[in-house]
This record gives structure tokens, C-alpha cells and sequence, in this order.
């Protein structure tokens, strides 16, 4: 289960820290060919979001790695869960309806939420 979840988590981890890195530092310009929706929230939201993601990223990395605190890396996974539950929300509203990636993430998240807490 140990080499289970580091594939899962690392994999989840890098998508969301690369993600949330464009969401911080590009500009609505840059970001509106791959997400569409960058219209529909405010650009301080956007970079919160961004912040976010990267620390739940370091979330399901670093505590882990160093063998501190057990409980942030399933709640970082659980908060992945929630994100993208929200995103699919936000999807479903607007005019994009493309949640294929969303709904994939999810399951990913809720896979690692499963592996963090196997003994």
C-alpha cells in the first residue's frame, strides 16, 4: 500500500501543484485557453484557489516524507475531494460542461484518501 500511495498521491500532488502555480503567477490571458471559467471569478479567488492547491499539494507530500503528523495528508486528499466537487458545480453552470478531467481527479482523490488511511 506504501509504493500505492506514493504513486497516487505523488501523481495528484504534481498535477496540483503545477496547476495551482499557473492559477498564481499567469495571467486570465494565458489561463483562459485551458480553463474557461477564469472569466467567472474574481482574480484575487483565482489565486487563493492557486495557494491552495499548492499547499494541498505539500499536504499529501511532506508530511508523509517526514514522518510527522499522520492526519494532513488524508485531510489534504479529502480537500481535493471537495475542490473538485466544486469544480464540477462550477462547470455544470457555466458553458463549460467538460468534467471528464474533474470527475477524474476526484476519483483520484478519493483513492489516495483510501490509501493514506490503510494501516
Amino acid at each position: 500500500m506504501n509504493i500505492a500511495y506514493w504513486i497516487v498521491a505523488g501523481l495528484l500532488a504534481l498535477f496540483y501543484f503545477c496547476a495551482g502555480t499557473l492559477k498564481v503567477i499567469r495571467s486570465r490571458d494565458h489561463l483562459r485557453p485551458m480553463m474557461a471559467w477564469v472569466d467567472r471569478m474574481p482574480l484575487p479567488a483565482l489565486r487563493a484557489l492557486g495557494a491552495v492547491e499548492i499547499l494541498g499539494a505539500a499536504g499529501l507530500i511532506l508530511p508523509p516524507l517526514t514522518g510527522t503528523a499522520p492526519w494532513p495528508a488524508p485531510a489534504a486528499a479529502v480537500g481535493f475531494v471537495l475542490l473538485q466537487t466544486g469544480a464540477i458545480a462550477v462547470h455544470l453552470t457555466g458553458e463549460d460542461r467538460g468534467i471528464t478531467l474533474n470527475v477524474g481527479l476526484t476519483a483520484t482523490a478519493a483513492v489516495t484518501v483510501w490509501l493514506a488511511t490503510r494501516p
